[in-house]
């Protein structure tokens, strides 16, 4: 049977290549036919020109996000997923696949000279490196930069040295999706110093876990400076038994933080049982979006320590600390906060059980603001100056986190407007459809997350965990007024949407490039679909998830527009973008980025926006 299939292939294959062809012609162009009949692409050709009445230059558009299996993969693959044995070929498939996911790190048995600089390197595991180090010197300069999908695992690392200095600059700047392992990390060594300069700035995504870091180290030095500067969202950082038992080591937090958009902090047992420890925090939070810190038993049980807090989450917007059990039955420890949590909106901060037991500490809050609350506090050794009673900006709207371009009113959609262009290249990482044979034998639902965790390796409190939470329940969201959503896995599953709420005559655009972004641009010809009537229409935007995967909705009252873009200077067109206006934003919350950022309130205004990379827009044809 199988040598007569065999035979027969290349006469299927030249059968379909005329069928397609001949379809092609008769719908006015779109998908190109593919030479195997029976891949995961050629698949997406059939359905398309079987579901779709009205072909359009964004069908090539959606073939280009179709999975690259071949037919004997795509197979394979589906029987694995079918007998839940997907895991067991993990890396295979998200390589075959085009996946997106985080590499299996094993101990590395690489030998290396005293001294070394590593700035080529990445995705590895550095287990007992540097252990009883004497002297010299580690650089990772230039480590991990504009990766993609980067894990790091530092387990052991210049454990008992003794004078060693190990430096990370530029650390996996510029990178998508970073998770670091620091688990004991310079535990018991002597003198020397780590410094963070530059580590993660302006990472998408970030988490960083320092475990039993420095502890029992003597002297040891630690510097974070520029440390996730202008980094985006993300678990953020967890520093678990940091310093604990350390006898003198000094620890600077500068500019950590600074400009990063909701990024959160865990200091969890962090210079517990400490002697003489100097901590300094400067700078830190600064400027930020929403930063969330928590201080755990932060320097309990420690003796003599100084802890300064100076300009921390100056200029901040909102933001959250909380500082439970800190410095609690501490011997001496002089604490200064001074011009804390100047924040341009109020925050909050929780003081529970802060101080109780010490002996002999003096805490002194200078230039503090309010929405503060203080429980079980110490009653001793505690002062209070200049305490302000308001923040810095009154409570005004601020709009510095929206950025500007990324909303705007319809009016700007007129030939010879100039407008600033936001930001709209694709920052997720570079992934593929599944099959629908592939996509639908897959687990999805926050009741099977642990099943989803198996297939993709994600261990618990792992950053993989946590996007696989984060899209699943955002998925399984229910719709707001009015809104018809669903996720979509497959491009199968995209179409299938797309025509149950437009029908089968339906378009498919997607802006034509990021031309022009964050630049100021001239709006060219503009052409209003549907003749420019207030209709429906399905628009998608990618969640972060290890296959391509899709938010797709659809909201009534909107116009779409197409409009070729311009260079302002030359006048010669430079895009051409895709834009959606929502007519009716009266179901949209009152702190919505749009109304920060133009002015207003909900149902008072129409807001449009940019399709941007690699999101799309189903309409009805003309």
């Amino acid at each position: 049977m199988l040598k007569q299939f065999v035979f027969l292939l290349p006469f299927l294959s030249r059968l379909y290549h005329v069928v397609i062809a001949g379809g092609e012609r008769l719908t006015n162009g779109g998908f190109s036919p593919e030479i195997n009949p029976f891949t995961p692409k050629a698949s997406l050709v059939r359905y398309w020109n079987k579901q779709i009445h009205h072909q359009s230059p964004g069908s090539a558009f959606l073939l280009s996000k179709a999975s690259p299996l071949t037919a004997v993969a795509s197979a394979t693959f589906a029987k694995l997923a079918s007998e839940n044995a997907l895991p067991d070929r993990l890396p295979d498939f998200c390589s075959a696949a085009n996946l997106f996911c985080f590499p299996d790190l094993g101990p590395t048995l690489e030998k290396h000279s005293n001294d070394v600089k590593f700035s080529v390197y990445d995705q590895r595991n550095f287990t007992n490196y540097g252990t009883i180090h004497p002297g010299g010197a580690d650089s990772f300069k230039k480590y991990s930069q504009n990766g993609n999908a980067v894990t790091d695992s530092f387990r052991r690392y210049s454990r008992d040295a003794a004078g060693h200095e190990d430096k990370f600059t530029g650390y996996a700047d510029n990178s998508n999706v970073v998770e670091e392992k620091f688990n004991s990390y310079g535990t018991s060594a002597t003198g020397g110093s780590g410094d963070f300069k530059n580590y993660q700035s302006g990472v998408n995504n970030p988490t960083t876990r320092f475990k039993a870091y420095s502890d029992e180290g003597n002297g040891r030095a630690q510097t974070f400076k520029t440390y996730t500067h202008e980094a985006n969202s993300g678990p953020g950082q967890s520093f678990t038994s940091y310093g604990k038992n350390g006898n003198g080591a000094p620890n600077e937090f500068s500019s950590y933080g600074v400009s990063s958009n909701v990024i959160g902090s865990d200091f969890s047992n962090y210079g517990e049982n400490g002697n003489a420890a100097n901590d300094t925090f400067k700078g830190y939070g600064g400027d930020g979006n929403v930063p969330q810190n928590n201080f755990n038993s932060y320097g309990a049980s420690g003796n003599a320590a100084v802890d300064t807090f100076l300009n921390y989450r100056d200029n901040a917007n909102v933001g959250d600390d909380s500082f439970s059990s800190y410095a609690k039955n501490s011997n001496f420890e002089k604490v200064d906060f001074v011009n804390y949590g100047k924040s341009i909106n109020p925050g909050s901060e929780s003081f529970s059980g802060y101080g109780k037991g010490a002996e002999g500490n003096k805490i002194d809050f200078k230039t503090y603001t309010q929405n503060s609350t203080f429980k079980d506090y110490a009653k001793t050794g505690v002062e209070f100056a200049k305490y302000n009673r308001s923040s810095l900006g009154g409570g005004k709207t601020v709009n510095k986190w929206v950025e500007p371009g990324k909303f705007f009113r319809e009016s700007m959609l007129k030939e010879g407007t100039l407008i600033w262009m936001p930001d709209i290249k694709d920052k997720m990482p570079k992934r593929s459809f599944l099959p629908r044979s592939i996509v639908s034998k897959l687990p999805f639902s926050t009741s099977k997350i642990a099943e989803i965790k198996r297939v993709f390796h994600a261990n618990d409190n792992s950053t993989m965990e946590g996007i696989i939470t984060d899209a699943v329940r955002e998925c399984e969201r229910p719709p707001t007024v009015s809104e018809t959503k669903r996720c979509v896995g497959s491009a199968e599953d995209m179409i299938d949407f797309a025509t149950s709420v437009l029908g089968r005559s339906v378009v498919l655009r997607t802006t034509e490039s990021v031309a022009g972004s964050k630049e100021k641009v001239m709006i060219g010809k503009v052409n209003g679909i549907n003749g420019g009537r207030v209709t429906k229409s399905v628009s998608c935007h990618q969640s972060l998830y290890p296959y391509l995967l899709y938010y797709c909705h659809s909201v009534p009252k909107v116009r779409v527009y197409e409009s070729d873009l311009l260079d302002p200077k030359s006048k010669a067109k430079i895009n051409h973008g895709i834009a959606i206006c929502h007519m009716d934003t009266s179901a949209w919350g009152a702190n919505h980025g749009a109304f920060m950022l133009l002015g207003s309130r909900p149902g008072q205004i129409e807001v449009c926006h940019w399709i941007f990379e690699n999101d799309m827009n189903w309409a009805i044809a003309d």
